[in-house]
């Protein structure tokens, strides 16, 4: 008995839902023998629906089956478990519960293969042929297993749904058309899914092209981080280079300036101390005279004092006498004034050229800036606070509304001489360095009036080569005869100037533009070029006022 149960097909003792050898089995009324917990939560499945169904003859039972522990089963599955019996791989072949199962298949159900949109129904491979071996299903529609076959039903008519209503979007039967559907714009689902499928193969064309382009600008972007690593490396290490040359130079002419020092001491020491030996000499000598002349005072004898009087030698001018001018000297203080001077100089140089190396850094900027605004309230998002500094003004403007404000007079005023300050001509920078991307409004009064930017090294003095715009320095809009200056380059702007100004300045993209600010902004002139520095906001002014707006 034994050797027979090895020999029976395992396929026998298997649960037709895990497909695995049987665990504690129960057997339906139907016959049919499932692992308790497979069964069990096959029917968990459909208790919201009270519907319970044999998964292999689909037998509906109207009350949920009390089940029982098949001993027999259970007994034979232990046995097999012992003599080394197991149950066979599953056999892919078989509808699982996510499968689709076939609709033709009694017993054991295989895995569907199609779908027929004709017949509704779905087969396996063996049940399927009569679609490609009968004329009668030849022009049958088959397509991709499908749980869903009863959604193309009309639920109205019972009818398969082969129509489209482009009016309300949806599938319909051809009773549809002639019903509730009747007038509606119509058209076989056939040739609806063909135009579909046409307008989705373009859709994905694109999109595809689209992948393409993304990914070429992905590996480009991938290249540019290399690129700007690389670079960013590169001139990290070369900068450091720089700035130990210049320690090492600093460091050099520091030990110039220190043997230098000490040269010079040693030097005027030993000559210091040359004269001192020579002095103190010259002291042992006259101590040595005035003993004997001490000695000869004393002499009472009158004879012999005047014998030994004419004897002693005359008194010498001593050439180093304790009478030399000793000057005020302050010694090596003017060195260290000479060093500090040079220090004041560095970092005049230092700060001036960190501003440049500061914005070298920042002007690198791989992508592309973002699109000028094109509206007001897009360029107030960049306003800034403009503030002019008194320091430039020309001694025939005045300053007021917090330095905001700017106006001519006839009177000369009394400014302290300062090396900013524009001597020739009624002009006046801002105190406020401008980078990045920056938006401000000038509101005018009088006719003659110049709107411009400047760079801070812009020349003070002179006629005409320090006006805005007559330069290479700075770029202006002339108000009165609405024109653009630049290196005393001057063209027409497209349109009148109203009496407020709008500039809009994006530095790391070297772009400027003026417009007259109304209810509508009007571009009056844009320049593309390239900033090497800060720009100042600037202003001449003759015969009335300018006023930089506060943000609003």
């Amino acid at each position: 008995m034994e050797q027979q149960a090895v020999q029976l097909d395992p396929e026998t003792f298997s649960c037709s839902i895990c497909l695995d050898l049987l665990k504690d089995p129960v057997t339906t009324t139907c016959g049919h023998s499932y692992c308790m917990n497979c069964i069990t939560n096959f029917w968990d499945g459909g208790e919201k629906e009270k519907s319970y169904h044999c998964p292999q003859c689909r037998k509906t039972f109207t009350q949920r089956p009390d089940l029982q522990k098949n001993t027999i089963l259970a007994a034979l599955v232990e046995q097999l478990k012992k003599t080394g019996l197991q149950a066979a791989p599953a056999d892919h072949r078989y509808a699982g519960p996510e499968d689709v199962a076939c609709d033709f298949c009694t017993g054991r159900k295989l895995k569907a293969i199609k779908s027929c949109l004709v017949c509704l129904a779905s087969y396996c491979e063996k049940h399927l042929q009569p679609h490609y071996d009968s004329v009668t299903f030849k022009k049958h529609k088959l397509v991709e297993p499908s749980k869903n076959l009863q959604e193309n039903i009309c639920s109205r008519h019972d009818e398969v749904m082969k129509m489209f209503c482009r009016t309300d979007q949806k599938c319909i039967c051809y009773l549809c058309t002639v019903d509730e559907h009747k007038g509606h714009d119509t058209i076989s689902a056939a040739a609806e899914w063909t135009e579909r499928q046409r307008e989705l193969k373009e859709r994905r064309g694109k999109i595809q092209q689209m992948i393409q382009d993304q990914e070429k600008d992905v590996k480009l972007l991938q290249q540019e981080v290399e690129a700007i690593n690389h670079s960013a490396d590169k001139t990290v290490e070369d900068s450091e280079k720089i700035f130990t040359e210049l320690i090492r130079l600093l460091q050099k002419r520091s030990s110039e300036v220190k043997q230098q020092i000490r040269s010079q001491q040693e030097t005027e020491v030993s000559r210091v101390k040359d004269v001192q030996e020579k002095l103190e000499q010259e002291i042992t000598e006259l101590k040595r005279k005035d003993a004997e002349l001490e000695q000869l005072s004393h002499t009472e004898d009158h004879n012999q004092f005047l014998l030994n009087y004419p004897s002693l030698p005359a008194l010498s001018e001593s050439t180093h006498s304790s009478s030399i001018n000793i000057r005020p000297l302050r010694h090596f203080e003017d060195v260290t004034a000479a060093v500090s001077q040079l220090r004041e100089k560095l970092q005049d140089v230092l700060r001036d050229s960190w501003t440049n190396i500061s914005l070298m850094v920042t002007k690198v900027d791989v992508l592309l800036s973002e699109p000028e605004p094109k509206s007001r309230a897009g360029f107030l998002r960049y306003s800034c606070e403009i503030t002019l500094d008194p320091n430039t003004a020309n001694t025939y403007l005045v300053l007021s509304e917090g330095n905001r404000k700017v106006t001519w007079t006839d009177n000369n005023q009394s400014y302290s001489s300062h090396p900013d300050r524009f001597t020739d001509n009624y002009q006046v920078l801002s105190r406020e360095s401008l980078t990045g991307r920056c938006y401000w409004e000038v509101e005018r009064s009088g006719s003659f009036a110049v709107i411009a930017v400047a760079y801070k090294n812009i020349s003070r003095k002179g006629q005409n080569e320090c006006i805005f715009g007559n330069n290479d320095k700075s770029w202006s809009l002339n108000c009165y005869n609405s024109k653009f200056g630049h290196n005393n380059i001057w063209t027409s702007v497209s349109g009148p100037v109203s009496s407020r100004v709008g500039v809009y300045l994006d530095h790391r993209a070297g772009i400027l533009s003026f417009y007259s600010v109304s209810e509508t902004m009007t571009l009056l002139h844009r320049v593309q070029t390239r900033f090497t520095q800060p720009l100042l906001a600037g202003v001449y002014n003759f015969g009335g006022s300018a006023e930089f707006c506060k943000p609003n």
